[in-house]
């Protein structure tokens, strides 16, 4: 069955065809997204719901999102998605970072004109039937310094724009490398170096706790005198009442705001000071850019639903189509090898341990561990998914720890899970051979080669005479078909398993009328979604 994609907002109709090219149904209604109560009704029938920002997906949108798997933004920001909802509800929320980068780094070129030139004001002067030429006087951008605050995807395109201006360009930024600058052509400084060195400064960053106000009062003190200021990124970077203290003292010549820490911006303080700029937020506003991240979004969200690959996600580790089809055995692997910890185990976990060793340790880990805790907390909370598995795992004090190793034994590669409570250890060890199909290699330290299958039997018990037999017969008895058995042991006359691949699930009076017996230390049904 193809999966179901609901448009609530508008969308390129190119972007709608993708969907339907692509095999995934597709309802463009994009005027639902206003309707609360309407779009609440509907949205169980969807695997998928594409968004702008009309449409706002709350905790109570997600109560009823029975079927949801995943919510598509088109542009950069999801302040209209609750993203810890989602997450609890295993709902992945994807945006489009890239779609819209050239658009607004070419607004924050287009501000700085603005400022350096006085063109809005001039503009609106010449229009009046004034010709003023004498009070518009501009400054050159030629040999200027550009002080860029956060040199990633937008600052870097600013700079290398700025660059080919002949602007001199020095940069803030703890995670530009020295050799990203260099390709950029910039100088890497402390933002203080920045601050008294810029006549010209651009913002690029997110805002979160450590960039708020990052041009607050004090650091507006230390620019240097005259500086223009231009902020295409997020409202809240600029502590806005200094920054009109600044302009009206002249340490600040000129500002650019094309964001605002409250929006819509109906009123503000800054409106109609004759040394401002102001745009409504107009960064990624052009045709190309609309339509780049209408049509990023419906590729994004129909590789996931057809194929598993995650791109973009806010609330779980990318994985690209590539990485999907090479890891798709390992993710099943991770997943069963959580799900026989989880089966196992009825008392409360405090960690789980995962090693990677060989070919395994270089892929994506974080998206391997997340299938691993998934498969774990199945057992207890059978809704639990790729995305929501992490969040719950938090929530209980489950402590996860990842270790990588180069190949050290037989296998090219395996992932070996112990989980640990109070009582015990207990690991489990698989791998994926040739045929892709994932077997266990060991269990509580003892070696095996078993086939995973939907329903299986698993007892441990002494490595005495009679244990193969009895099995057999009271399958046999039971009218159940073995499909598979693997037996292992740590030595002889000591600890044994067994493991039996079924073909159907196997009633409990099956289980009782072994334990009774008194043959065996643990007795235990497991089933794995193998689909």
């Amino acid at each position: 069955m193809a999966p179901r994609v609901l448009v609530s907002d508008e969308l390129s109709e190119t972007a709608v065809q993708i969907f339907r090219d692509r095999g995934v149904e597709v309802d463009y209604l994009p005027k639902l997204g206003k309707d609360k109560e309407k779009l609440a009704e509907l949205i169980s029938q969807y695997d998928g719901l594409a968004i702008r920002s009309a449409t706002k997906v709350t905790e109570k949108l997600l109560e009823s999102a029975t079927n949801l798997k995943v919510v598509g933004r088109a542009g950069i920001g999801v302040d209209n998605v609750d993203i810890p909802a989602a997450s609890k509800k295993g709902v992945i929320v994807m945006n489009t970072p890239f779609g819209n980068s050239i658009t607004t780094a070419e607004h924050a070129i287009a501000m700085m004109f603005a400022v350096a030139r006085q063109i809005p004001e001039a503009n609106a002067s010449t229009h009046a039937g004034k010709w003023e030429k004498s009070r518009f006087m501009g400054v050159e951008l030629f040999n200027k310094t550009l002080g860029v605050i956060g040199a990633g995807n937008i600052g870097g395109i600013v700079c290398n724009r700025a660059v080919g201006l002949h602007m001199k360009v020095v940069a803030y930024d703890p995670f530009l490398s020295d050799e990203r600058a260099k390709q950029l052509g910039v100088t890497k400084v402390e933002l203080d170096e920045l601050l008294h060195r810029a006549d010209f400064i651009t913002l690029h960053v997110p805002l979160t706790d450590k960039t708020r106000n990052i041009l607050s009062k004090d650091n507006l003190a230390k620019t240097k005198k005259g500086v223009r200021i231009i902020n295409c990124a997020r409202g809240g970077l600029v502590d806005e009442a200094a920054l009109l203290e600044a302009l009206n003292s002249g340490q600040v010549a000129a500002a650019a705001l094309d964001v605002f820490e409250v929006e819509p911006a109906t009123e503000s303080p800054l409106f109609g000071h004759p040394n401002v700029v102001c745009t409504p937020h107009l960064g990624a506003s052009t045709t190309e850019a609309q339509e780049n991240v209408a049509l990023q979004v419906a590729e994004q969200m129909s590789d996931y639903l057809l194929t598993g690959a995650v791109q973009n996600a806010l609330n779980m580790p990318s994985v690209t189509a590539e990485e999907a089809a090479v890891m798709g055995p390992w993710l099943k692997l991770a997943a069963h090898l959580g799900a026989f910890i989880g089966q196992m185990t009825d008392e409360p976990i405090k960690a789980i341990n995962i090693l990677y060793d060989g070919t395994v340790a270089g892929m994506n880990l974080a998206a391997l561990n997340s299938a691993v805790i998934a498969g774990v907390m199945k057992a207890a909370n059978p809704d639990v998914n790729l995305v929501s598995a992490p969040i719950v795992a938090k929530e209980r004090g489950i402590q996860v720890s990842t270790t990588r190793q180069d190949k050290t034994g037989t296998f090219d590669a395996y992932i070996k899970v112990t989980m640990v409570t109070d009582k015990r250890e207990r690991s489990v060890a698989g791998t994926c051979f040739s045929d892709g199909k994932p077997r266990f290699i060991q269990i509580k330290g003892i070696n095996i080669d078993a086939e995973i299958g939907a329903h299986m039997l698993y007892t441990t018990n002494d490595d005495v005479p009679g244990i193969i037999g009895l099995l057999g017969m009271t399958m046999g008895k039971n009218g159940v078909n073995i499909a598979n058995f693997t037996l292992g042991r740590s030595g002889v006359g000591q600890d044994a398993i067994a493991i039996l691949y079924l073909d159907q699930a196997i009633d409990p009076k099956v289980l009782e009328t072994l334990e009774s017996t008194g043959m065996f230390q643990s007795v235990k049904a497991l089933q794995f979604d193998v689909a």
